[in-house]
């Protein structure tokens, strides 16, 4: 018998509300007009898109999304929106180190989703 609480299913209504709200935060945060964006010290940036495609994909693995559909679509929405913060008026601009940051959240995001759901016998 697993000592997991039920709440913290796979596929339960938590996990894919934690999925949605993550992803809320991620489009409040991806596309905020760049007067919204708060001034960090360097590197910060790239830790918070690396933080925030982690939490997506792990998130997501959580809700039951496939590993592989997943990380297409995430790396899929990180290009999407470093293409869109250049060419919209939100006063960003689009960054490659951004993308890669992205990217790199990702692989984290799928690697600790494999490790922490993986189901243990019993």
């Amino acid at each position: 018998m697993s000592a997991r609480h039920p709440a913290l299913a796979v596929h339960g209504a938590l996990s894919r509300g934690v999925f949605a709200v993550t992803v809320l935060v991620s489009l409040a945060v991806l596309f905020a007009p760049g007067d919204d964006v708060p001034s960090a010290p360097p590197g910060v940036d790239k830790l918070v898109h690396l933080l925030l495609f982690a939490a997506l994909a792990l998130s997501g693995r959580w809700a039951g999304i496939r590993a592989g559909v997943l990380g297409v679509a995430l790396v899929s929405y990180a290009a999407a929106s470093e293409v869109a913060q250049g060419l919209s008026p939100l006063a960003r601009s689009a960054s490659v180190a951004d993308w890669l940051a992205d990217v790199a959240g990702v692989l984290v995001g799928l690697a600790l989703a494999a490790g922490l759901l993986r189901r243990t016998p019993g």
